[in-house]
């Protein structure tokens, strides 16, 4: 489960097999305003259950654009399974500092859908 404290969360279901994907490496950046160029906040990897508790921590949140990166085809390759994405990114923007937002992420081999999810 997802420490309460953590105002972004992220889940990653592996439709081919319907279970969590985990041990998925994942990176976490900030669009910086000025330079237009990406920081990176966090690396990680999801867990069993295939969330990645603790992307961030309270206050260290403002608003902006940010992109979660998914390293899919390390994960497929473990698997034996050839894909099509190397890797996902998924850009967002948070308005509001004081929201949570939640990023799941469903992956097959050959597709990826992502929402904003509560």
């Amino acid at each position: 489960m997802e420490p309460e404290s953590s105002p972004l969360t992220t889940h990653v279901l592996d439709t081919a097999s319907g279970l969590p994907a985990r041990g998925l490496r994942l990176h976490l950046s900030r669009l910086e305003d000025l330079s237009q160029q990406w920081t990176e906040l966090k690396k990680s990897y999801t867990d069993l259950d295939g969330r990645c508790p603790g992307l961030l921590r309270p206050g260290q949140m403002k608003p902006g654009t940010y992109k979660l990166s998914f390293e899919t085809q390390g994960y497929w390759k473990e698997r034996g399974q050839e894909s099509f994405y190397p890797y996902i990114e998924v850009v967002f923007t948070i308005t509001k500092e004081t929201q949570k937002f939640h990023v799941p992420l469903l992956l097959s081999p050959w597709s990826y859908t992502t929402y904003r999810g509560s």
